[in-house]
């Protein structure tokens, strides 16, 4: 397999991650470096944009938690299925809090966040998460939780002025830092481990190209109308 430049991401990619990120590069760059990324480090980004957005991200909550918890029950190994579990609890602690102070400050009420209507973007990936659950296969699980996650530290590790806002530097910060890059690069390399061989790849680029083409697709959902 080829090996990707790894000063390009945020993680060392190794070999499998590396090529299902050579077959979606474009398709990735354009979502790390998408608008909603430059004018939240900006600090610019509306109101009215930032809402949308974490009210939709709000319900992928519930299918993320089930991937983590699939992972702890189909993980190969006694290390990985911990750390899984360790990461369930810090998901309950921070990044929940994060969505009740933001909702807060932007004025979205409980009904507002909780009955909203899904977009079609939302509906998608919330689609693609369970069929992983479902397949109860720790690859495929992989992964989404590998672009889910190592999308995210791609953009959020950016070397750019930091906003001064709360709803704006918080989310950064979930995504960024020592703890969230161990977890991505743990990821990262668990998928490198149980994709063994070129057919195992292959198999898998489908899931990944999608995937990554509802992350940048996500972005753009605070400009719709």
């Amino acid at each position: 397999m080829e090996w990707l430049d790894m000063e390009k991401y945020a993680f060392k990619t190794g070999d499998a991650v590396g090529e299902f990120l050579r077959n979606s590069q474009k398709n990735w760059q354009a979502a790390v470096n998408h608008r909603f990324i430059q004018e939240l480090f900006e600090g610019t980004i509306e109101d009215e944009v930032l809402k949308k957005y974490l009210i939709q991200d709000y319900h992928f909550f519930d299918a993320f938690l089930s991937m983590l918890g699939a992972c702890v029950a189909h993980a190969d190994t006694l290390e990985a299925k911990l750390r899984f579990a360790k990461q369930l609890g810090f998901l309950e602690a921070d990044e929940d809090g994060y969505f009740q102070k933001a909702f807060k400050e932007l004025g979205v009420t409980e009904k507002e966040f909780l009955e909203v209507t899904l977009h079609p973007v939302t509906k998608e990936f919330q689609q693609l998460m369970y069929s992983a659950v479902d397949s109860s296969d720790y690859a495929q699980l992989l992964v989404m939780l590998v672009i889910a996650e190592g999308l995210y530290l791609d953009w959020g590790s950016k070397e750019l002025p930091l906003p001064k806002k709360y709803i704006h530097l918080e989310w950064i910060h979930l995504h960024r830092g020592e703890f969230f890059k161990e977890w991505v690069q743990f990821l990262v390399d668990e998928l490198n481990r149980v994709c063994k061989d070129k057919g195992t790849v292959s198999a898998l680029q489908e899931r990944w190209n999608h995937a990554v083409s509802l992350e940048l697709a996500f972005f753009e959902i605070g400009y719709e109308g």
